[in-house]
């Protein structure tokens, strides 16, 4: 199917990926994550910020202080890439920029990737970079979960645990184009297939099995958010781009948050690709979302 040329950076990137991964159909995954690491070049590098690798309840990542940053207040950023792809390098300029508009600190946690670790490692680890704040002093109302694509069913997922074990919840979960429909039934896979230069259905497929190899089901609402009961979930923010195959997620997730009684705040890029937020420092409509994103966080501790 004949695309349309891409518009910025990160259409480039992505359709620069789909022809080297079209072009070698049996890449390893390795392979496949070294590439995903260039993901961070769509992000311009935000100024007056500074990374230090460490862990966090046992979880490597980078920590990211932005200048002034209030310390006390943490993002825990779960990163995108089908939950077998991505990293703490690949994210952490994009993490960068939000924590900087927020004025707080953020960590960018290298869960444990699929196929070597499928569900429920990403998450166990997500709980216990949660748990390691906790203990060096955090209180849960000052994190915030985040999460891109894969990351933001994580970031949801996270909370879900939460709630079914009766703990206290972070004040918000924060989330860009969410991946979190594990059936691959999601109607934009199709209509928007044209527009996106990333994600196909057989992509997404492969990243499913990989994920669920550990004999989850794809039904179960901790893998499929859209199958979970929100009721009590803390305040929601998704943004995702109107041409990109993942939208229809978006929509549900919406839709759900609503008819749960969530306090859920939607915003849609129109135009954009999967995750437009990575085109911080490069693209007015990036900047603009990262821009209300954080007038969103800050909200949450006046309302």
């Amino acid at each position: 199917m004949t695309r349309p040329e891409p518009r910025d950076l990160l259409g480039e990137i992505y359709a620069q990926w789909a022809v080297e991964m079209a072009a070698q159909p049996e890449m390893s995954t390795r392979l496949l994550r070294i590439l995903f690491d260039d993901w961070q070049r769509a992000t311009a590098e935000p100024e007056s910020v500074t990374y230090q690798h460490t862990e966090i309840g046992g979880v490597p990542g980078i920590r990211v202080r932005p200048h002034d940053a209030n310390t006390s207040r943490v993002l825990v950023v779960l990163h995108g890439g089908g939950f077998a792809l991505g990293s703490s390098a690949s994210h952490r300029k994009l993490a960068g920029h939000l924590a900087k508009a927020c004025g707080v600190e953020a960590f960018v946690a290298d869960f444990r990737l699929a196929p070597e670790h499928p569900y429920p490692a990403a998450v166990e680890d997500g709980l216990s970079v949660v748990d390691g704040l906790l203990a060096s002093g955090h209180d849960i109302g000052d994190i915030t979960l985040v999460g891109d694509s894969a990351g933001g069913n994580l970031a949801i997922a996270v909370a879900l645990r939460l709630m079914a074990a009766g703990r206290a919840l972070p004040r918000q979960v924060l989330t860009m184009s969410p991946w979190l429909d594990m059936e691959n039934s999601g109607a934009t896979i199709d209509i928007n297939d044209a527009t996106d230069f990333l994600i196909t259905r057989e992509g997404l497929q492969a990243n499913i099995d990989r994920y669920l190899s550990g004999g989850a089901s794809p039904v179960d609402p901790f893998v499929n958010p859209l199958l979970a009961d929100l009721t009590g979930f803390p305040r929601l923010y998704i943004c995702a781009g109107d041409v990109e195959s993942l939208f229809d997620d978006s929509v549900r997730l919406h839709r759900l948050a609503q008819k749960c009684g969530v306090d859920v705040t939607f915003s849609v890029g129109e135009g954009q690709q999967h995750v437009y937020p990575f085109l911080a420092g490069r693209h007015e409509r990036a900047d603009a979302e990262i821009a209300a994103m954080a007038a969103w966080y800050a909200a949450g501790y006046h309302s």
